[in-house]
């Protein structure tokens, strides 16, 4: 039986203006703008990622193939290799429908929602990798307040990332008097944010989705051209071996060359070096970023 693994936040994206607004409260006001920021961003960036491949020869989707009964598209539904479903926002192809490259934009306003949203790319994307060969990279564009622990934990499964900061999608909504930066509390400031967001014409609106992506465009397009360049020689970067006890231990072990992964399991000694008892203990301290500085 399969399993659907939907993203945190699944929203349709038919028309980014058509928001019911009526069951809008106050103390709902606040998810709903975050809600409406991020679809914007989405669809805005579908835009310009869609442009962009078909420039180039490639084809990019944001939903699935095939149609329902009722002739609308279904959810773009990716798959591991044990048949699991997962819905990713966006997906370049090449001409014969490999995907190459898995994309996913995500908003967060409040830094306690990282882990969630984090952590469903990190699930979803390397599972999702080692079912669709073909795939040569993952990219998050991520707006608001992004912690940076869960960008190590993003960088640390291969996951490319471009950064719209929280303070420039303030800046941008200012410029229509609408003060984003509330306090998590202030659930009063947050229904006037969202009163003003939708007395915006499509126009307004379409140009914070504008202001959005374009902090992140040149880096974006730059990125793209290099995952799909097929000028550049395939060539083994790394060998992973990872060895399992029948005691349900695990240890994986890194190689630069296919040479040294050989000589590694023609170790005789490799049981021995896979019985060493230098596992971390629940007393050891957690890992320092490394590099810290360049994920400020």
């Amino acid at each position: 039986m399969k399993r659907l693994i939907n993203r945190p936040e699944n929203v349709e994206t038919e028309n980014v203006h058509d928001i019911e607004v009526t069951k809008v409260t106050q103390s709902n006001s606040d998810s709903e703008l975050g809600e409406a920021i991020g679809l914007q961003l989405e669809v805005t960036l579908n835009k310009f990622l869609g442009e962009l491949a078909e420039d180039i020869g490639h084809h990019f989707l944001s939903k699935g193939i095939r149609k329902s009964k009722a002739g609308t598209q279904k959810k773009l539904l990716l798959y591991d290799k044990f048949g699991t479903e997962y819905n990713i926002d966006s997906v370049i192809a090449d001409e014969s429908m490999h995907p190459i490259i898995l994309i996913e934009s995500k908003y967060i306003r409040y830094k306690k929602h990282n882990r969630d949203k984090g952590s469903w790319i990190c699930t979803a994307h390397p599972a999702i990798r080692r079912h669709y060969t073909s795939v040569r990279s993952s990219i998050a564009v991520l707006a608001g307040n992004w912690s940076l622990s869960s960008q190590a934990m993003m960088r640390s499964h291969d996951v490319n990332l471009l950064l719209i900061p929280f303070q420039s999608i303030c800046d941008l909504l200012m410029v229509y008097g609408i003060d984003f930066n509330w306090a998590e509390k202030d659930r009063a400031t947050a229904m006037k944010c969202w009163k003003a967001w939708v007395k915006l014409n499509d126009q307004q609106k379409d140009s914070v989705g504008m202001g959005m992506v374009n902090l992140v465009k040149p880096e974006l397009e730059m990125l793209v051209m290099s995952i799909l360049d097929d000028k550049t020689p395939r060539e083994i970067e790394r060998v992973t071996i990872e060895l399992s006890s029948n005691l349900g231990e695990v240890r994986a072990f890194e190689f630069d060359s296919v040479e040294d992964a050989i000589d590694f399991l023609n170790d005789k000694e490799l049981k021995a070096k896979f019985i060493e008892t230098d596992s971390k203990t629940l007393l050891d301290l957690k890992p320092a970023l490394e590099d810290a500085d360049e994920f400020e």
